[in-house]
């Protein structure tokens, strides 16, 4: 797998690629969250739009060399105020009822994977991936035989 592995995977997922999980689940026709890659000499970040959303809304995971992140709102909250406050309302139209997605992304061999880290700032998820320091060229000392 080659640098561009990273960049590719970002395609199949919108673009619903041979290999792409679901890149949206959800009930409200809520769009997969935008990102951008940038590749440096010694890392890659990703970063992701997440407006509206908190740290605490953020779950990401790493199985192998797959990052996937994902998202819901808590449904369970919503339904219980509306419920209370039914009497005295009533919705004629509500898309904000809940939303969730998932992005799974193939991680290029090169990242080293106990450098992985996230932070989240004014709706945008940091997701810093060191690359692996490459080996010095070493040198063979030949034998007589």
């Amino acid at each position: 797998m080659n640098e561009l592995s990273l960049f590719n995977s970002l395609f199949d997922d919108v673009f619903g690629g041979s290999n792409a999980a679901p890149a949206v689940l959800c009930r409200t026709g809520f769009t997969a969250p935008k990102v951008d890659v940038i590749e440096e000499d010694n890392a890659y970040t990703l970063e992701m739009e997440l407006p509206g959303r908190t740290e605490n809304d953020i779950n990401i995971e790493l199985d192998h060399d797959n990052l996937t992140i994902a998202s819901k709102t808590e449904e369970e909250k919503e339904e219980k105020e509306s419920k209370k406050d039914k009497k005295n309302k009533k919705y004629l139209l509500q898309e904000r009822r809940t939303t969730s997605f998932t992005r799974r992304f193939s991680l290029p061999q090169d990242i080293d994977s106990d450098s992985i880290a996230a932070s989240f700032k004014n709706g945008i998820l940091t997701v810093t991936m060191k690359k692996k320091e490459l080996a010095a060229p070493k040198q063979i000392a030949v034998i007589a035989g």
